[in-house]
């Protein structure tokens, strides 16, 4: 009987945010204040940096943003919703400067350094944040930001599709190229078609997932053997 496989069968990329994160960014203590904190984002050319204690974990993030919105409203509350009073110019590093922990956003959102490209790039679509903090035990041991994402996968559809008809159909499992059909926009493949066995289709998912470019395998391909359902013993009458 003929069967198809999972329909909504999704292999991620096996790829992980550690392979394309931004190792040991630059950091900012709680105590760190505003004119400080503006000169390290405009020396580096970054547009944020993370707040963390003194065993590296992360408290919080300072941004652009938040540098802005705290020199336009000087009396408005910031980050945990201290209030800030105004700056003077002798008051570059008095008790009354802005600090970090005031500045920054809190809590942040993070990923583990192990976690897939894919699982990190939904993350960001959904949250609408230009970066996440990486950890690694508790600690910040990186940033991933969209460009690092895009850079991760940047590999035009045309190339994906060459490999996955050549090397996971043609090398792997010898299945001719018209009993297969191969759609990839975006860097999501689609599988169509028919393999015989049940163990085929799960090794030609696989194997796709594992292409660098891949985002995601959508999963279209039927099979006629179940090789992986052993029959149950006929009862022997004595």
């Amino acid at each position: 009987m003929d069967s198809t496989a999972g329909v909504e069968v999704r292999t991620p990329d096996q790829r992980t945010v550690r392979s394309v994160m931004t190792p040991r960014p630059y950091t900012v203590g709680p105590g760190t204040e505003l004119a400080d904190i503006a000169a390290l984002l405009t020396e580096q050319g970054i547009s944020g940096v993370p707040v963390v204690d003194d065993r590296d974990a992360v408290l919080g993030v300072v941004t652009e943003a938040d540098l802005i919105s705290a020199r336009l409203h000087p009396h408005a509350g910031h980050g945990r919703g201290l209030r800030l009073r105004r700056r003077q110019p002798a008051d570059h590093h008095s008790a009354a400067a802005p600090k970090a922990r005031e500045l920054m956003s809190a809590p942040v959102l993070s990923v583990d350094a192990d976690t897939s490209l894919a699982a990190a790039a939904r993350m960001l679509g959904r949250s609408g944040v230009r970066r996440l903090c990486v950890v690694d035990g508790g600690k910040l041991v990186g940033v991933l930001s969209r460009r690092d994402l895009i850079l991760g996968y940047l590999r035009p559809d045309r190339d994906i599709h060459r490999e996955v008809v050549s090397e996971v159909f043609g090398a792997a499992l010898g299945v001719p190229r018209t009993s297969v059909g191969v759609a990839v926009e975006h860097g999501v493949v689609l599988l169509l078609g028919q393999l015989d066995r049940k163990s085929d289709v799960e090794l030609a998912v696989s194997l796709t997932g594992r292409i660098p470019g891949v985002v995601e395998v959508r999963n279209r391909l039927g099979y006629r053997w179940n090789d992986g359902q052993v029959p149950k013993a006929r009862a022997v009458r004595a």
